[in-house]
């Protein structure tokens, strides 16, 4: 059975992209512990992030680095947090969020239901800011 992520990724169900290549994409969550908060997916269902290809994860951290740099910039957050939680989805994800303080790392806290408007305006602000530091190439339309 194929996970929810993997339902975003194929388009059955819908997601707010900001990134996509042949082998990750990056979507917002729709529990964000911040505004921005983003999911980076590799596009082969991975459950654990330990069981992951080298390549493939270094690929992950790559794409991460660069949304961690287009949040930063978007959101005027003093850093980026990361995280590897992995538990309420079998398919590897690392999240990528403005932070503001060590509370944000708490996902517990995440906001269960965020406007439409608000993440519509984080996807953008986040695809702007991508586009500015050079990635447009895989930022979707």
């Amino acid at each position: 059975m194929a996970s929810v992520f993997s339902k975003i990724i194929s388009g059955e169900i819908p997601g707010r992209f900001v990134w996509e290549d042949e082998d990750v994409v990056g979507f917002l969550t729709i529990a964000p512990v911040t505004q921005g908060h983003t999911l980076i997916v590799p596009r082969e269902e991975i459950d654990q992030w330990q069981d992951v290809d080298g390549a493939v994860f270094g690929k992950l951290t790559s794409v991460a680095q660069k949304i961690g740099q287009a949040v930063v910039k978007g959101f005027d957050a003093p850093r980026a947090g990361f995280l590897i939680a992995g538990l309420e989805v079998p398919h590897l994800h690392l999240h990528v969020f403005p932070a503001y303080d060590m509370g944000n790392f708490d996902i517990s806290g995440a906001d269960p239901s965020p406007s439409a408007e608000s993440q519509d305006e984080a996807a953008s602000k986040i695809r702007a800011a991508l586009t500015e530091l050079g990635y447009g190439d895989n930022v979707p339309a």
